[in-house]
C-alpha cells in the first residue's frame, strides 16, 4: 500500500480543485444554491461528468475510467472540502458500487449513463428493513433517510424476496413512489423517505448479505474521505484566521491555548487521514475482513473529525459563531458525516470486539 499519491493522482485532485474553485465556490454556487434546494444535474455536474469524474469507478468497457476508490478517495477529499452539494457519493460511488459488486445483469446502459452524467443514482434499503418485492416486478414498503432521491433518475433497492434479497431497479418517475423530504442537519444533503407502493421495478440481481454489506463498506469509506477534505478544508481556514487576527497587537496564533486548539485539529486530521487511505486501498486490494475492519475504524473515528469541526468554531472566536459564517457549513457537514448509517458508538462497540 501506498500512502503518497502517484503523479496521475496529484494531477486529478489539482484539476478538480481548480475547476471546483471556478466553478463551485462556497460563495457563489454552494450557497445560492443552498438557498433555493439542492440540484443535481446542472452545469458543474455536467462539467464533473466531462472530466471523467462521474465514471471513475464506472468499467472501462462501460466508457468509464475504471479507476480504483483509492482515485474516488481523491475526488470524494476535494468535493468535502468544496462542500459540493451534488449527489457524487451517491451516484458515483454508491450506485456504481452497487451494479459492479452485485453483477447486476443489463447494467450496462445505466453505468454508461453514469459515466456521461446523464444519469443520476442512489441507493437504498442498505441496512434496516427492506421492501418486499412482489411477484419479482414491484415493491412495497419505505426507505428512510434516502440521499440524494430529489435529484435521482433512478434508485436501486436491496429488497426481500421470498427465498432470499435481490437488487432492484426503479425509475422516480414510474407511479406507486413517494417522496418526502426528512430533516436533516447538514443543508449540503438532502434526504427523503421514500414510499413504494406496488411500485414497477426491473430486477437486477439475486445478493447475499455479504455482497451488501461490501458495499456498505466501500458507501461508508468514501464518506470518510468527503468528511476528511471537509475537516482539513476547515483546520486550514481556522489556521490561516489565527496567523492574521490579533489581539493584544499580537496574532492569536502566538496564544498557547490558541496553538493547542490549532495542534489538536491537525493531530485529528492527520489520524483520520491514514485511516481513510487504508480503508480505500482494502477497498478494492484486501480480503473482506480487513475491508469491513477497515470500514468501521473510519466511521469509528467520525466524532473527533466532528470535533475539528467544532475547535475550528472556537479558533475562529465570535465571528465563528455567527450562522453566516462558512465554518459552520463545515460542521454540519462533518455532523452529518458522524450520523451517517449509524452513530460512531456502534461502530466503535464492533472494533472492540473484534479486538477481544
Amino acid at each position: 500500500m501506498n500512502l503518497e499519491l502517484t503523479d496521475e493522482q496529484s494531477a486529478l485532485r489539482d484539476t478538480l480543485r481548480r475547476y471546483l474553485t471556478e466553478k463551485a465556490s462556497l460563495a457563489t454556487y454552494v450557497r445560492p444554491l443552498l438557498s433555493d434546494g439542492v440540484g443535481g444535474a446542472d452545469s458543474v455536474w455536467r462539467g464533473l461528468a466531462a472530466m471523467g469524474v462521474t465514471g471513475l469507478l464506472v468499467p472501462e468497457d462501460c466508457d468509464g475510467a475504471g479507476m480504483t476508490m483509492v482515485e474516488a478517495g481523491v475526488v470524494a477529499e476535494e468535493l468535502g472540502a468544496a462542500l459540493y452539494p451534488g449527489p457524487w457519493l451517491s451516484t458515483a460511488v454508491a450506485t456504481t458500487r452497487a451494479l459492479v459488486r452485485t453483477g447486476a445483469e443489463n447494467a450496462r446502459g445505466l453505468l454508461t449513463g453514469i459515466a456521461e452524467g446523464s444519469v443520476v443514482g442512489t441507493v437504498g434499503a442498505l441496512t434496516g428493513p427492506r421492501p418486499s418485492s412482489i411477484d419479482g416486478a414491484r415493491l412495497r414498503g419505505t426507505v428512510t433517510g434516502l440521499p440524494d432521491a430529489n435529484d435521482a433518475d433512478l434508485i436501486l433497492v436491496f429488497a426481500d424476496e421470498s427465498d432470499g434479497i435481490a437488487l432492484y431497479s426503479v425509475d422516480t418517475s414510474s407511479a406507486g413512489i413517494t417522496m418526502t423530504p426528512c430533516a436533516n442537519i447538514d443543508p449540503t444533503r438532502v434526504l427523503a423517505d421514500v414510499t413504494f407502493d406496488d411500485a414497477p421495478a426491473r430486477r437486477l440481481a439475486s445478493v447475499s448479505e455479504d455482497t451488501i454489506n461490501a458495499v456498505v463498506d466501500d458507501i461508508v469509506i468514501a464518506h470518510a474521505a468527503d468528511a476528511l477534505g471537509a475537516a482539513t478544508a476547515v483546520m486550514n481556514l481556522a489556521i490561516e484566521y489565527a496567523k492574521v487576527r490579533k489581539q493584544f497587537d499580537q496574532p492569536i496564533g502566538s496564544f498557547q491555548a490558541v496553538q493547542h486548539l490549532c495542534v489538536d485539529m491537525f493531530e485529528a486530521v492527520e489520524l483520520a487521514r491514514s485511516g481513510v487511505i487504508h480503508a480505500l486501498w482494502a477497498a478494492d486490494a484486501a480480503d473482506r475482513a480487513e475491508h469491513h475492519l477497515a470500514a468501521l475504524r473510519t466511521k469509528a473515528f467520525a466524532g473527533r473529525l466532528t470535533k475539528v469541526g467544532d475547535t475550528a468554531i472556537q479558533v475562529f472566536g465570535g465571528i465563528g459563531f455567527t450562522w453566516e459564517h462558512d465554518a459552520h457549513l463545515y460542521l454540519k457537514r462533518l455532523l452529518g458525516w458522524s450520523g451517517f448509517l449509524g452513530s460512531p458508538d456502534r461502530y466503535l462497540e464492533e472494533v472492540g470486539k473484534g479486538l477481544q
